[in-house]
C-alpha cells in the first residue's frame, strides 16, 4: 500500500498517546498514512509552526483551534479539530509548603475539587503574598479549568493570585526552585513533581469538569478542505488507536512505548499511572481516580461543539475577546463532528447524533460508541454543580461575569 507522509507536531505529554500509538502500532499505516512525529518544546511552537504550514496536523490544546480561528494568536489562522485525543489527564499539583497549609485549612486529601478549593481559598486569603500558579499556555484547558476552580472556590484568578505560563516539562523544576507554588498540567508532569520535587496532587480534572477534553488533533482549515480523504484517514487512525489503548491488556505495551526516549523519556512505572488512574498523590499516598484518562469510551474522541463553546465562554469571561454571535459561531465551527461522523460511518460504529453534550445526554447509551452507562453521557457538569448548556450561552456568560465582579 502506498502511503502519504504527514508531519505531526507533539509535546511530551501522555495525552499525545493516541497520535504516537497511531504511528507505532500501525493504525496510521493501515489508513495509508506515514506520520512523521516532531517533538516540540512548547505550545507556542506548536501553534506557530502549524499556522505557517510546518505541520499538516498536530497535537493541540483543545482551545487552540478556537484561539487561532478567533484571531487570538500571533498568526491568526482558521483551524479545526475533527477528532479528540481522549478525556481527562490533568491535575493541579502544589508544593509541599502549600499543601501543608491547605491541610491545616481543611483540605480533605481525597482529590475532591470542592473542599480542596475552599481550603486553598483560606490559604490564599491569609497569605502575605500572592501565590503563583503555572499553566502551559494562556489558551489552554489547564488555564480555564484552573481559573474556573479558583473562581468557584472564592479565589479571583486575576486579583488574588498570579498565573504564569511555562512549557509542561519545566513546571516541576519551577515548583522545586520556588518560582511557583502550584501548577495545572497533564501527566506525567504531575507525577514527576511528586516523585522528584516532593509535590502533592491536590485535585484532578476529572473532579473539576467531568468527562472533558484536553488535547485534540488540530489542522489548518484550508488544508482540511483540500485533503478530505487524509482528514478521514487521520480520524480513523486515532479512533483505532484509542480503542487499542483503552484495552487494559494493552496498557503495559502502551506505557513502554510512551516512556521511550523519543516520547516522554520517563520511567515506565511512572508513565503507567495515567492509564490506570492509580496516582501517587504525594508522600507515598496512592489514590485511584476512575476515568482519570479516557482514550476511547464515552465518545471520548468525538469533537463536541458544546465543548468548544464552553472554552469560548471562558475566553470571554477572562477578557481575551469580546463576546458576539459571530465569535460564538466561529468557535463552534472549529470543532467538526460532521467530519468525524463522515470518516467513521463506513465502519458501522455507533456515533453521537447530536453536536452538544446536552443533546447527547438525551440519546440512548447504545448510540454512543463505547459508552459503558448512561452516566457517561451526562451533560457538561462541574464540581460546583453548574451545568453548561450551550443553548443558554448568553445567560451562562452573564452569570459568570456577575459573579466575577468585586464585592461591594
Amino acid at each position: 500500500m502506498s502511503t502519504t507522509r504527514l508531519t505531526a507536531g507533539f509535546l511530551p505529554l501522555f495525552d499525545s498517546a493516541l497520535l504516537v500509538l497511531a504511528r507505532e502500532r500501525g493504525f496510521a499505516e493501515a489508513e495509508g498514512l506515514d506520520i512523521n512525529l516532531v517533538r516540540e518544546t512548547s505550545w507556542a511552537n506548536i501553534r506557530d509552526r502549524a499556522a505557517i504550514g510546518h505541520f499538516e496536523i498536530a497535537q493541540m490544546l483543545a482551545p487552540m483551534p478556537l484561539a487561532a480561528s478567533l484571531g487570538l494568536t500571533p498568526i491568526p489562522t482558521p483551524m479545526i479539530t475533527p477528532v479528540v485525543l481522549g478525556l481527562g489527564n490533568n491535575c493541579v499539583t502544589v508544593s509541599d509548603t502549600l499543601w501543608q497549609a491547605m491541610l491545616a485549612e481543611g483540605a480533605p486529601g481525597n482529590l475532591v475539587a470542592g473542599l480542596t478549593g475552599l481550603a486553598l481559598a483560606r490559604v490564599v486569603a491569609a497569605s502575605p503574598r500572592k501565590l503563583r500558579f503555572g499553566v502551559v499556555h494562556q489558551t489552554s484547558s489547564h488555564n480555564y479549568e484552573l481559573r474556573y476552580w479558583l473562581a468557584a472556590s472564592g479565589v479571583h484568578p486575576d486579583r488574588d493570585v498570579e498565573i504564569v505560563v511555562l512549557p509542561p516539562p519545566l513546571l516541576p523544576d519551577a515548583l522545586g526552585a520556588g518560582g511557583i507554588d502550584g501548577y495545572c498540567v497533564g501527566e506525567p508532569w504531575n507525577s514527576v513533581g511528586v516523585a522528584t520535587k516532593g509535590a502533592h496532587i491536590a485535585t484532578v480534572k476529572a473532579s473539576i469538569w467531568q468527562s472533558s477534553p484536553d488535547k485534540v488533533i488540530g489542522m489548518r482549515a484550508s488544508w482540511a478542505e483540500q485533503h478530505p480523504e487524509l482528514v478521514s484517514a487521520v480520524i480513523r487512525a486515532i479512533y483505532h488507536a484509542g480503542a487499542w489503548c483503552a484495552d487494559p491488556a494493552n496498557h503495559d505495551e502502551a506505557a513502554h512505548i510512551m516512556a521511550g526516549p523519543a516520547y516522554l523519556d520517563q520511567p515506565v512505572s511512572l508513565v503507567r499511572r495515567a492509564l490506570s488512574g492509580a496516582l501517587d498523590t504525594g508522600a507515598g499516598v496512592s489514590q485511584t481516580v476512575p476515568g482519570f484518562f479516557v482514550p476511547h469510551a464515552s465518545a471520548a474522541n468525538f469533537p463536541w461543539q458544546s465543548h468548544a463553546l464552553w472554552y469560548y465562554s471562558q475566553m470571554v469571561r477572562w477578557g481575551e475577546l469580546k463576546g458576539s454571535p459571530q465569535s460564538a459561531a466561529i468557535a463552534a465551527a472549529s470543532f467538526r463532528p460532521d467530519l468525524y461522523r463522515a470518516a467513521l460511518a463506513p465502519l458501522g460504529v455507533d456515533l453521537p447524533l447530536a453536536d452538544s453534550k446536552i443533546e447527547g445526554a438525551r440519546q440512548q447509551p447504545e448510540q454512543i460508541a463505547g459508552a459503558p452507562s448512561p452516566v457517561a453521557m451526562l451533560p457538561d457538569r462541574f464540581f460546583d454543580g453548574a451545568v453548561f448548556d450551550h443553548d443558554q450561552l448568553g445567560a451562562y456568560m452573564a452569570r459568570q461575569q456577575q459573579a466575577d465582579l468585586p464585592a461591594t
